[in-house]
């Protein structure tokens, strides 16, 4: 009798703890801090939920606002996987303490050296290049060239370009200063600024409105902005965008520009695993064709297609600078964009 009912029990206990197990499991959880807007990266991590079984709880802010979050929260911070735009951002992040380098064949082997971290603490999970847009009715293209000649005084009063203090600018003449060291990039911005058809305002969108409605000729921008302009459901975005063309800076010198949208794991990250899982999956077929398909933005693998609207702009050489190096710069970058009146 008595061990009828120890059987009894321990089938019972046995149950219990298969049970539990079973809820530990399916409470698998990762949590994202993204500085991306919620539409663009929301319906990948729901896709990886639905594979996983991995509930994805994700945070949204600015990129700045969130790593000064992470810095507070310091040991129990419960992100798991920062997630930014800017190689800047995450340089920044890495020299904060706030990430930690993390071994995966899968990420080593799928992502170009060019776009990791030398020690793995981030990694790129999509690129954009930072190009020259230019009013089809009103420049011809055979008399641009390079990121360079935007300084000649034959484009005084025809620039258009956000404010020193966007961060892509930052990592563009971060990367000017990689090539050309300091004083030369300080006299290029001067020119640059000497350019400028109105001060800097508005993001990249914004600029590409201008050169559409004639405040200017020319203007800096992601290719990734227009891309989204080009398939708007707003007419007016649509035709703005229809009457600029790309260009392609310094194809017969380094290449143009790229920089990325990447992310890395939390020093601190309570999920760990799950933090590698994802940011495995971010640079899947199925990940890398959705960033290609839904956000125009080119893959990280060079394996998986552009879409459509970036195919029709054709291939172009990009700068194989080590993306480290716009990081390393930032600050260089920063000082002389403020000495040349860059505002």
């Amino acid at each position: 009798m008595l061990f009828g009912q120890f059987k009894k029990v321990c089938v019972s206990s046995v149950a219990t703890l298969s049970v539990l197990a079973a809820g530990m499991l399916s409470a698998a959880e990762v949590n994202v801090y993204s500085a991306r807007q919620e539409n663009l990266i929301k319906p990948i991590l729901d896709r990886f939920s639905e594979q996983t079984g991995i509930t994805v709880n994700l945070i949204t802010g600015g990129a700045d606002e969130l790593i000064t979050r992470m810095e507070l929260e310091g040991a129990n911070s419960p992100a798991d996987l920062l997630l930014t735009v800017d190689v800047g951002r995450l340089h920044r992040a890495e020299e904060m303490g706030l990430l930690q380098p993390i071994e995966s064949d899968v990420l080593t082997s799928q992502i170009p050296e060019q776009y990791r971290d030398a020690d793995n603490h981030w990694f790129a999970v999509s690129l954009r290049s930072r190009v020259i847009v230019y009013d089809k009715e009103r420049v011809d293209p055979a008399e641009l060239s390079t990121y360079e000649d935007l300084a000649d005084p034959k484009w005084a009063g025809k620039i258009c370009i956000r404010s020193s203090s966007n961060i892509y600018n930052q990592s563009l003449t971060a990367s000017m200063v990689s090539h050309h060291g300091e004083e030369a990039t300080e006299e290029w911005a001067r020119g640059l600024v000497a350019n400028m058809a109105r001060n800097p305002q508005g993001g990249d969108r914004d600029q590409i409105a201008a050169v559409a409605v004639g405040q200017c000729e020319l203007a800096v921008v992601n290719t990734y902005y227009l891309a989204g302009m080009l398939n708007a459901t707003s007419e007016d975005q649509v035709e703005q965008a229809q009457a600029v063309a790309v260009f392609w800076p310094n194809q017969d010198g380094r290449g143009a520009h790229i920089n990325v949208s990447g992310a890395g794991v939390s020093e601190h990250a309570p999920n760990r695993e799950e933090a590698i899982q994802l940011l495995e999956y971010m640079v899947s077929d199925e990940a890398q064709t959705w960033y290609a398909e839904a956000n125009n933005e080119y893959p990280v693998r060079t394996d998986v297609p552009v879409s459509d609207t970036l195919a029709s702009w054709g291939e172009f050489k990009a700068d194989p600078l080590a993306l480290d190096e716009l990081g390393i710069h930032n600050a260089e970058a920063v000082r002389v964009m403020d000495r040349a009146g860059w505002r």
